[in-house]
């Protein structure tokens, strides 16, 4: 009896139980095939550069939008000549100061390229490429150019007392925020729409013209 209860409170192994068998069937794997992980790369790749592309034109924006703009403004402007001769050629002579106000106290701006173009009820005129500069910190920069030209073939009639004339400004510029940074080039369009009345004998323009706000469209 005793025998027998040793043997009941003994441990007792039973045969081995074999492992379940796993089957796979070919080309269904847990793996990732070549073209597979080339995909995927391309994919994170893509999302990085769209990431750090929004991410720069984030840090732009933040640095050149909520801080004080750039301004221009068609301070001075004479108009000496406009007549429309008989076989319609238009003979005019336009001088305009714009005047560039940077406000910014930790920017400056490379102006690498200045043109300026003259319209005139939407026909263009003429075309000047001005002298690059750099405008430091809160500084205020005056450029000066002249329009003058015997234009053939003008379709508009000669109207009189004021004139609509555009003036435009097709920039290329950078942006320096510190002595080893500076920004990409951009290529901002400046917009000033004047309304021109011919001039004096001496060649300033009528007592009470004010200078006009020129807008500015990146």
């Amino acid at each position: 009896m005793s025998d027998k209860q040793a043997h009941l409170n003994g441990a007792y192994y039973g045969p081995s139980i074999p492992p379940t068998k796993q089957y796979h069937r070919p080309g269904r794997g847990s793996g990732c095939g070549c073209g597979c992980c080339l995909l995927s790369l391309l994919f994170k790749l893509i999302i990085t550069v769209v990431f750090i592309v929004g991410l720069a034109a984030l840090i732009i924006w933040l640095i050149f939008r909520p801080i004080n703009p750039i301004k221009f403004h068609v301070t001075d402007v004479s108009l000496t000549e406009f007549n429309l001769t008989s076989n319609n050629n238009l003979q005019y002579k336009l001088a305009v100061n714009i005047t560039i106000r940077n406000p910014n106290k930790k920017i400056g701006v490379y102006y690498d390229r200045i043109e300026a173009r003259a319209y005139y009820e939407g026909q263009r005129l003429d075309s000047n490429e001005l002298t690059p500069f750099y405008q430091g910190h809160k500084n205020t920069s005056v450029l000066g150019t002249v329009f003058e030209e015997d234009l053939q073939d003008f379709n508009k009639e000669k109207p009189t007392g004021i004139y609509s004339i555009d003036v435009k400004l097709y920039l290329k510029i950078r942006f320096k925020l510190s002595k080893f940074v500076k920004t990409p080039k951009f290529k901002p369009k400046i917009k000033c729409d004047l309304k021109v009345p011919m001039s004096n004998s001496n060649g300033t323009a009528p007592a009470g013209y004010k200078a006009t706000k020129c807008d500015l469209d990146f």
